[in-house]
């Protein structure tokens, strides 16, 4: 039973193969865009995983403080429940840091004596959560003997909101576009099924049961969607990686980090093949049932 299913779904996509080759290019088109937004929503959220991971805060020590003081200071960052770690760097191991980098910074530095030093003591603090770094950051400022912190304030928030819109708005996409496509496959299956109703008629007449007339329907249209799928999986298969390696995994700056090629290329290649096939037996199923009226 099934196996004629399946042969007599080969068959009506051969019978009817201008409708057939109409659906096949609006999935393969839907789903090219699909996987592109995927791509770009995944790319998204690693940028905005690379951020959090490298966001510091800069706490920034009174000149006065004594070992006490940042013993004590130490014991408030343990109190506040957001901060993941910490380290303290000496103004001299900034200063000898400066100094690496630049010749001109070095010898300026070196005109400067203890009493004098620009520089200050400070904590880099890593957090747990970044959605609630402006908060942690206020905690720090209060602790005594902190002079000024800084994180990027403004900068940052902007950035995460951004990128947090940005892949609001490719899961939306992609949603719509699975919509629009499913439609379009009712309306195709639509045709197919008024093309081929004297058919349908007759098998009634000898007693067909619902299941038996719908299920050709159903795999015809699994059938589009796998079909509709190859030039997208294609085109993420062999596009992405030189996409990759064409910039060297990063998008204008060491920032921007892109996502490694294997496997995240055949991760996508499955979901465009899974939504395909689904795509296309919802299509035919929602016809069947709607316009065979069984």
């Amino acid at each position: 039973m099934i196996i004629r299913s399946i042969r007599d779904g080969f068959k009506s996509v051969f019978r009817n193969f201008s409708l057939s080759l109409a659906s096949i290019s609006c999935i393969t088109i839907t789903l090219i865009i699909v996987g592109l937004a995927i791509i770009a929503s995944r790319n998204v959220e690693n940028f905005t995983e690379v951020i959090e991971k490298d966001l510091t805060i800069v706490a920034f020590v009174d000149n006065d403080a004594t070992k006490e003081n940042e013993e004590l200071i130490e014991d408030e960052f343990k109190k506040i429940s957001n901060i993941e770690s910490y380290k303290y760097i000496s103004k001299d191991e900034t200063k000898e840091s400066m100094s690496q980098e630049s010749d001109v910074l070095g010898t300026v530095l070196d005109g400067f004596d203890e009493s004098d030093m620009p520089l200050k003591d400070t904590y880099e603090i890593k957090v747990k959560d970044v959605n609630h770094i402006a908060d942690t950051a206020k905690e720090i400022e209060e602790i005594e003997k902190i002079n000024s912190v800084k994180y990027g304030a403004g900068m940052v928030d902007k950035m995460i909101v951004a990128f947090d819109a940005i892949e609001k708005v490719t899961y939306i996409i992609v949603i719509a576009l699975v919509i629009v496509t499913v439609f379009l496959i009712i309306n195709t299956i639509k045709l197919t099924i008024s093309a081929r109703k004297r058919e349908i008629f007759i098998m009634r007449l000898v007693g067909a049961s619902n299941f038996t007339i719908k299920t050709p329907f159903i795999i015809e249209g699994m059938i589009l969607g796998m079909l509709g799928s190859i030039v997208p999986i294609a085109i993420v298969i062999y596009g992405y990686p030189k996409f990759y390696y064409h910039f060297d995994g990063y998008l204008y700056s060491k920032l921007i980090k892109l996502v490694t090629p294997t496997p995240f290329i055949y991760d996508i290649s499955i979901i465009i093949l899974i939504l395909g096939i689904l795509v296309g037996m919802v299509g035919s199923a929602s016809a069947s049932r709607k316009y065979l009226k069984i």
